[in-house]
């Protein structure tokens, strides 16, 4: 499970022109699914998002999580993170989860992270063609892979 993590100030979903998802302070999380994910992952990596301290606290000094700000999360589903690309310029997507799987998992993924932050998230729409519009607040983004957790 892949994941880009973005502190915003704000941040949107659009499809077919009108806004599915909206948030202000928080994090914009892009998650990625392949065949070898599992609930392990879903738990590791939710918590991990819910407890970066990325945010400033009364020095500006990045020491508090979304949990702590109280703030909002909206979270998309992105097949495209597992892109490869070493060969050629088309990217292959092999090594990310078909719907059947992938669908389960983000389902579960959305639920823990709503346990872990205490409260309901937005979400994109799975499959769909989205507009995904924020203002990154930093910049701050941060990329995490559950198989490399280092």
């Amino acid at each position: 499970m892949k994941a880009v993590i973005q502190r915003v100030s704000e941040s949107s979903v659009t499809i077919n022109n009108e806004i599915v998802a909206q948030i202000e302070h928080g994090l914009l999380v892009l998650v990625g699914i392949e065949d070898a994910d599992t609930k392990e992952d879903i738990d590791w990596l939710t918590s991990k998002i819910v407890n970066l301290r990325i945010f400033g606290d009364e020095n500006q000094v990045m020491n508090l999580s979304v949990k702590d700000i109280k703030g909002e999360m909206l979270v998309v589903s992105q097949f495209t993170l597992h892109a490869l690309t070493k060969k050629g310029n088309r990217p292959s997507y092999i090594k990310a989860a078909k719907p059947e799987i992938s669908i389960p998992l983000y389902e579960a993924f959305v639920h823990q992270m709503e346990i872990e932050l205490g409260k309901k998230i937005q979400t994109g729409q799975f499959g769909a063609d989205m507009k995904v519009a924020l203002i990154n607040d930093g910049p701050v983004t941060i990329i995490i892979d559950t198989k490399n957790k280092e």
